[in-house]
């Protein structure tokens, strides 16, 4: 056996939770969501799903996963998140697999976030608890048949806190590209009447997203929903009851039955940019601070007063000037430090007449001078091993990056893709422009960020 073929993680539960033949299976996951399906739905960042023998939980788990048909082709990785059933572990259990077999094929892991996550303290590779897994395995069938080709991020929960689980998944919360997927049932082996009493108690924690009402009996992936619970809270997602019932409604008795539940969370809906809903004052004070330059020697003074209140707000921006579509400066922020309106302000003047790379603007040059404003988001911090791995962690085209090594530092605006569209040109050259050597330095540190940008097409 070569070592590729040792690397996938064979299925361990086909024949059993769910068909083995291909065809059996397609027909029977198509039927599934077509009976959950739910019509022209937005879909949700994450969903929590039971992982029982399809007969009697995939009329629940396809609830959500119908509700993912919208994502297909956006989303690329899915984090599978679930709970241990056959081997005790402390802490997070990763795995060594390259991909996870299925009767539709292997489907690929992303080794890159796995390996990231191996740098956790209470995370290892544990191959031999997920080789006879079924909580993570049952999900991919459905997976692959709503969003086709993704890589996963399997991950199973041993002993560990909520808390822990709520930070793992911010490591690996991604933007859309990625879905989360929380594996669990609910009680457990009760008498029907007792089931949905407990099981409505459940129902209850998770649409107030209170953890602390989710106690061991309640669900297998009390620790996995939880976490998820606290980084929903966090963020103020919106979480929606898609199905909650048990196997005395699916294709069991009633005497002792398993809870089952679906639901989907959704990140709230982003205010419009900056940029879209203020772009022309940003340009119209940015030319203004301009023309008071040439006129006075200095940026123009803001007046709060005729300015919006929402560029009142402390933000970092960049302002750019382009004439005859070539660059003519470029001068911004890395950090909050004074209102937008006052950064735009300064920055604006200073792009202008103070960037050491061209001689101060003059006034002939206002003709055809054009300026855009650029609005930065969060910078976050990169962790990785080596500069491929920087790179594979950047959307090509979106990420602006930020490097600092040895007491400099350089910034590259995502603009800045379009004349450098080859990821490893990019950091060269941004090594050059801090003044840094091309040798990979292991001290290097790494920040990315999106813009909003006004004023340029």
């Amino acid at each position: 056996m070569n070592e590729t073929a040792k690397r996938v993680r064979p299925a361990a539960v086909a024949g059993m939770f769910y068909p083995q033949d291909p065809a059996e299976l397609r027909s029977e996951v198509a039927a599934y969501l077509t009976q959950g399906a739910a019509g022209d739905v937005p879909a949700p960042k994450a969903v929590v799903v039971p992982h029982a023998g399809y007969r009697y939980s995939a009329a629940v788990a396809a609830r959500a996963f119908a509700r993912l048909a919208a994502a297909r082709g956006r989303v690329k990785r899915v984090v599978l998140l679930g709970p241990t059933h056959r081997v005790a572990v402390a802490g997070f259990a990763l795995s060594n697999a390259e991909a996870f077999d299925t009767p539709f094929g292997p489907v690929a892991v992303d080794v890159a976030a796995v390996e990231r996550l191996k740098a956790r303290p209470d995370a290892a590779a544990m191959d031999l608890a997920h080789a006879q897994e079924h909580c993570l395995e049952v999900q991919l069938p459905f997976l692959t048949e709503v969003l086709g080709d993704v890589a996963i991020v399997p991950v199973l929960a041993g002993q560990v806190e909520p808390a822990a689980v709520a930070d793992l998944l911010s490591e690996v919360w991604g933007g859309p590209e990625t879905l989360i997927v929380i594996s669990s049932d609910l009680s457990h082996y009760l008498s029907y009447d007792d089931c949905v009493t407990l099981d409505a108690v459940t129902q209850h924690a998770i649409e107030t997203l209170s953890p602390e009402k989710i106690e061991r009996p309640q669900a297998c992936g009390r620790l996995p929903i939880s976490g998820l619970l606290l980084a929903a809270k966090a963020r103020g997602m919106r979480v929606e009851t898609l199905d909650v019932r048990n196997s005395g409604d699916t294709a069991g008795p009633r005497g002792q039955v398993v809870g089952y539940g679906a639901w989907a969370f959704f990140e709230s809906p982003e205010p419009p940019p900056l940029t879209e809903t203020h772009g022309d004052e940003m340009i119209a004070l940015a030319t203004a601070s301009i023309r008071h330059g040439l006129a006075h020697g200095a940026p123009l003074t803001v007046d709060f007063g005729a300015v919006s209140p929402d560029l009142i707000d402390f933000g970092a921006t960049f302002v750019t000037l382009h004439r005859d579509h070539r660059l003519r400066g470029c001068i911004g922020s890395l950090r909050a430090v004074r209102t937008i309106a006052e950064d735009i302000a300064a920055n604006a003047y200073a792009a202008a007449f103070s960037d050491g790379r061209f001689p101060p603007l003059s006034e002939e040059e206002l003709e055809g001078l054009e300026v855009s404003v650029s609005v930065l988001g969060p910078m976050e911090p990169i962790s990785f091993s080596g500069e491929n791995d920087l790179l594979a962690q950047l959307d090509i085209g979106v990420d602006g990056l930020v490097i600092a090594d040895r007491g400099r530092r350089a910034l590259f605006l995502p603009q800045v893709w379009g004349q450098l569209p080859d990821p490893v040109v990019f950091l060269a050259q941004l090594k050059v422009k801090a003044g840094l050597p091309l040798a990979e330095s292991p001290t290097m540190q790494a920040w990315r960020f999106r813009v909003d940008e006004a004023g340029r097409g």
